[in-house]
């Protein structure tokens, strides 16, 4: 079982799911443009932001609320409430959205339109996956998407984005553990300049991403 959970979630995950996730920079685009983000170590530094203090630290904990509900339109309804900008809000509802519906066909079970993290962590409980993992998986597949589209923008050599995905698995890792010790009291997030670049991104004349 264990086996089959982690190739489950690796099929979820996997960039050829059809969330779009590729489409979507969370607003790393504007950054790049502004000269924010301009090399490995500029990169580096707005990844560690994002993942402790941003979006993946809070995805995390609606992540696992969603899996701990009984039902989760409540959560959803906090994940929704907590996006700083029209595009986060954009980002979360539209791959939340295509995640049900692909993994309602593909498993046969009928998953209503949640938040992207909502839904993963709803869907994961349903099909009763480690939480933990889970948590892993997300965050690693979350960071490993914002550093690809950092690999086409700044351009990034694909030596230097696998060192920063390398990097980056164990705090992963490490917020996964603390999301499971937490919950939505602890919602936080202190990461402005992603949030200011996601709101800046809907006014960018020359754009590839759509957030």
């Amino acid at each position: 079982m264990q086996n089959e959970a982690i190739l489950t979630l690796v099929q979820w995950l996997s960039p050829a799911y059809p969330v779009g996730a590729f489409a979507y920079s969370h607003g790393l685009e504007w950054a790049v443009e502004a000269q924010d983000v301009h090399d490995s170590a500029t990169l580096s530094a707005w990844l560690e932001g994002v993942l402790r203090h941003g979006a993946g630290w809070c995805d995390a904990l609606f992540l696992a609320a969603a899996y701990r509900a009984d039902d989760p339109k409540e959560v959803d309804r906090m994940a929704r409430a907590f996006a700083p900008s029209a595009e986060r809000l954009k980002e979360t509802t539209l791959q939340g959205a295509a995640f049900a519906e692909t993994t309602g066909q593909v498993w046969g079970s009928a998953l209503p339109a949640l938040t992207y993290p909502v839904a993963l962590g709803h869907s994961a409980r349903r099909h009763d996956l480690p939480l933990e993992l889970t948590l892993q998986m997300y965050l690693q597949a979350f960071m490993a998407n914002l550093v690809a589209a950092g690999m086409r923008l700044i351009p990034l050599g694909q030596t230097n984005g696998q060192t920063l995905i390398k990097r980056y698995t164990p705090l992963c890792a490490a917020i996964a553990a603390e999301a499971i010790e937490g919950t939505l009291d602890n919602l936080s997030s202190t990461a402005f300049l992603s949030d200011i670049a996601s709101m800046k991104h809907e006014q960018q004349y020359s754009r590839i991403f759509r957030t």
